[in-house]
């Protein structure tokens, strides 16, 4: 049988964004791929030249929706290191607070969008319900359910009110009841384990060589998470692990990333237990100059943010780097060998977001 190259996009809901997956099978093998960007590109970084610093924020926020606020966070970093500045340490717990929430609930997104893809609905249902209390929580720190606009330069926008830490802590206890409904609507599904186990697999020595990040490189027994290997923030200072698999499968990526929800909340508790009193902002400079490079550990991997500042009020350049744009490299490796029905799966199990790819 001849080869044929198939379009998998680019309105695809496999793709689970506006990019093209282009194929090439032999029957139902895949025997190459080559994701194609570029649908989506919205001019961010050019717009940021624009912009003055503290207008960027909101732009950074729209890299990605689903987990808005780690893209607004790392900017606010390289834009402090530019600049200069310390900020104070109760503003340094509230942003951890503030990033894990939406590290929950981005993962509790990807769950439930990755639930249908593998024939299980019900994931979907129960995925939505628990991250609308996780957005509850963002929305009383910020008022904003999307786009929370949370960080600033210097710190972030506004305390926590009086009940924050009550209104959380039963959040993350009803959120710690739900993981053995979780471990038996997925683990002990047959269908599930048959569609994740073994497929989709990637070798340690693979992922490095090929610059992938994340939950991804995690799940192929990699234990790098920025957090930890270049701590920022208070990460150094709070009691939690490192999340790894082993087997570099999706179900391997798959435990990664539902481990790291219950990690994410283990985090949370520990910043509300230990963030002391005080201020949450300091004032930055309006004319900046020097360069900076931040990287920080985003929901989906390693957010690289490259800035110039030349004494205006705008930046020279801004660049971006999202994970999900180093990890698309990995997909025609992944994918070779398997069938049109394991592209699905695998796909879903890399978490991809065309907003932050596709800047």
């Amino acid at each position: 049988m001849t080869d044929i190259w198939i379009n998998m996009g680019p309105q695809h809901p496999m793709t689970h964004g506006l990019f093209n997956l282009r194929i090439r099978v032999d029957g139902e093998t895949i025997v190459d791929a080559d994701p194609i960007l570029g649908y989506l590109h919205r001019g961010v970084e050019k717009l940021c030249e624009r912009r003055d610093y503290t207008q960027i924020i909101p732009l950074m926020d729209r890299l990605c929706y689903v987990s808005s606020l780690t893209w607004s966070h790392a900017y606010c970093l390289a834009a402090e290191e530019m600049m200069g500045i310390e900020i104070p340490e109760r503003a340094k717990y509230l942003r951890v607070i503030a990033l894990e929430l939406q590290r929950v609930a981005s993962h509790l997104m990807w769950l439930a969008a990755f639930g249908p893809d593998v024939g299980l609905i019900t994931a979907l249902l129960y995925a939505m319900r628990e991250r609308e209390y996780f957005l509850d929580m963002l929305q009383l720190m910020s008022g904003a359910r999307m786009n929370q606009n949370y960080p600033r330069i210097g710190g972030v926008r506004n305390d926590i009110p009086p009940e924050f830490p009550h209104k959380c802590l039963k959040v993350l206890d009803y959120f710690d009841g739900k993981r053995k409904l979780y471990r038996r609507l997925l683990d002990d599904s047959a269908i599930f384990m048959m569609r994740t186990e073994g497929v989709g697999y990637l070798s340690k020595e693979d992922a490095m060589n090929l610059g992938v990040t994340g939950q991804t490189l995690r799940g192929s027994n990699c234990p790098i998470d920025l957090r930890t290997h270049d701590p920022y923030e208070v990460y150094d200072e709070l009691d939690w692990e490192v999340q790894v698999a082993k087997e570099g499968d999706c179900y391997s990526r798959y435990t990664v990333r539902t481990n790291e929800m219950w990690e994410s909340c283990k985090i949370i508790r520990g910043a509300l237990k230990k963030m002391p009193k005080g201020p949450i902002r300091v004032k930055p400079p309006k004319r900046p100059k020097g360069q900076a490079f931040r990287r920080t550990e985003d929901s989906r991997g390693e957010a690289l943010i490259y800035i110039i500042g030349e004494g205006g009020e705008s930046p020279y350049r801004l660049k971006v780097r999202s994970p999900v744009f180093a990890n698309m490299r990995a997909v025609p490796v992944i994918l070779k060998g398997h069938t049109i029905a394991d592209l699905l799966v695998i796909m879903g199990t890399i978490d991809v977001c065309i907003g932050e790819t596709d800047k």
